[in-house]
C-alpha cells in the first residue's frame, strides 16, 4: 500500500511538472507571437526617411537654435582620429560619458585627477563645441574607497568638497552639469519617491538641494540639471516615475533650489510599442510650466530584441528616433538632443544590452565604419521639422 501511494504521488508530481512545463511553453510561445506581431507593426518598409542636403546634425540643430551633441570618452576620442573627426563634425556638444564621474575623478578622498576631463574640455574648445558635465551626485560609479570611508559624520564635507572642487575647476568652461542623477525610484516605497541611495542614507533628502546650491555657488553661469531615465512609455511603471519626478521638481522649485533644467535620458527600446506622444508631451509641458528648460540627455535605441536583418532593425530604430523626437521637439522648452554615443563602434549597449545572437548592435546615428545610418536620417528629419527656438 505504501509503495502504491508513493508511486501515485510520484506520478502526480511528474504530471504537475509536465503541466507546469506545458503552461510555461504556452506562455513563452504567446510572448514570442506577441513580440513578432509587434515587430511587424513597427517595421514599415514604405516609411520615408529621406533627408535633404548633406548638412551635419550639429548644423541642422543649430539652424533651429537647438543643440545636438553626444557622449564619448577620452579612451575613444584620443586614440581614434577618424572617430574624433566625425564627432567634431556632427556634434555641437561633448558629454564625457565616464571621465567626470567620481570613480574617475577622485582616486582618493584627498585627491582629484582631472587629466582625462581636461583633455576632453580642450577637445571641445578646439572644435568649437560646448562642454557638459556628467555627473556630480549619483549612487553609481563611486570610487572603491567610498564605502569604507564615508559615514554620516563626514559625508556632507566630502560631498561639498567634491562639488566645490570639480565645478570650480571647470567654471566658465562648461555649459551645464547633471548635478543630481537618477534619484527617483518609486518601487523603493518612500512617499516622496526617492531612491534609497547611500547619499539619502547618509544625509537625508536634503542632499539634493544641498548639491544644487553648492554647484550654483561654485559656477553661477552653468546650467544646473536634474537627470533621470524610465519616463518614456505609457506603462504603469513609467507613469509612476513621471509623477514622482514632477513632484521632486516642484519641491525643489518651492524651496528656491537653483535648478534650471530637467534632463530626460530617453534610453529607448526598439521593440517597445507603448509609446504615447500625447502623454509624453503633457509631461514635458508640466516640466516647462515650472520654468525649467529640458534636455534630451542620453538618447539611444536598443536593438536587443529586434530581428537579425540589419535593414529591418535600421528601419525600426529610425522610426523610434523620429517618432520620439517629433513629439519632444514640439515642446519649445526642449533646447538640446544628446545621444549617448555617436557611433555603434563605441556604445555601452554592446556590453550591457548585447544581442543573444551576438550580432553587432546598430543603435546609434553612425555605424561601426562611421557611416550615416537611417537613425542619422531620422534625427536629421526631426531637426529639420522642428520649430526654431527662442534664444
Amino acid at each position: 500500500m505504501i509503495k502504491k501511494q508513493r508511486l501515485m504521488g510520484r506520478r502526480v508530481f511528474l504530471f504537475s511538472l509536465g503541466t507546469l512545463a506545458s503552461l510555461a511553453a504556452v506562455a513563452t510561445g504567446n510572448k514570442l507571437r506577441h513580440l513578432n506581431n509587434s515587430l511587424q507593426a513597427l517595421d514599415n518598409e514604405e516609411r520615408d526617411f529621406t533627408v535633404i542636403g548633406e548638412a551635419t546634425l550639429r548644423d541642422r540643430a543649430a539652424a533651429k537654435k537647438l543643440i545636438y551633441g553626444a557622449a564619448s570618452d577620452y579612451r575613444y576620442l584620443s586614440i581614434a582620429p577618424q572617430f574624433a573627426a566625425s564627432f567634431a563634425q556632427e556634434c555641437g556638444m561633448l558629454v564625457p560619458e565616464n571621465d567626470l564621474k567620481w570613480k574617475t575623478l577622485r582616486p582618493t578622498p584627498e585627491s582629484f585627477n582631472f587629466t582625462q576631463g581636461d583633455w576632453l574640455a580642450k577637445f571641445a574648445f578646439d572644435h568649437n563645441m560646448l562642454f557638459r558635465g556628467h555627473t556630480l551626485v549619483w549612487h553609481e560609479a563611486l570610487p572603491p574607497w567610498f564605502k569604507d570611508t564615508v559615514n554620516s559624520q563626514n559625508a556632507l564635507g566630502i560631498l561639498l568638497k567634491h562639488i566645490e572642487t570639480v565645478v570650480g575647476h571647470y567654471a566658465g568652461k562648461i555649459h551645464s552639469w547633471d548635478v543630481v542623477n537618477e534619484v527617483i525610484l518609486p518601487k523603493d516605497g518612500r512617499s516622496d519617491g526617492l531612491r534609497n541611495t547611500p547619499w539619502l542614507q547618509l544625509l537625508g533628502p536634503d542632499y539634493i538641494d544641498i548639491a544644487f546650491r553648492a554647484a550654483a555657488k561654485a559656477d553661477p553661469q552653468a546650467l544646473l540639471i536634474y537627470n533621470d531615465y524610465g519616463l518614456d512609455y505609457d506603462t504603469p511603471e513609467h507613469e509612476a516615475k513621471r509623477v514622482a519626478v514632477l513632484n521632486l521638481l516642484k519641491r525643489l522649485k518651492s524651496m528656491g533650489t537653483p535648478i534650471h533644467a530637467f534632463g530626460m535620458q530617453a534610453h529607448l527600446q526598439g521593440h517597445e510599442t507603448r509609446f504615447n506622444p500625447k502623454k509624453l508631451k503633457a509631461f514635458l509641458q508640466e516640466v516647462a510650466n515650472l520654468g525649467l528648460k529640458i534636455l534630451i540627455t542620453e538618447m539611444d535605441v536598443t536593438d536587443q530584441k529586434l530581428p537579425l536583418d540589419a535593414k529591418v532593425r535600421d528601419r525600426i530604430i529610425a522610426g523610434a528616433y523620429e517618432d520620439y523626437l517629433s513629439a519632444v521637439l514640439d515642446e519649445p522648452a526642449v533646447i538640446a538632443v544628446l545621444t549617448w554615443g555617436l557611433s555603434d563602434r563605441y556604445t555601452w549597449l554592446s556590453e550591457f544590452k548585447s544581442r543573444g545572437d551576438k550580432a553587432p548592435i546598430r543603435t546609434l546615428p553612425l555605424d561601426e565604419q562611421l557611416k550615416r545610418k537611417l537613425a542619422w536620417n531620422a534625427i536629421a528629419r526631426a531637426f529639420d521639422k522642428a520649430s526654431e527656438r527662442e534664444v
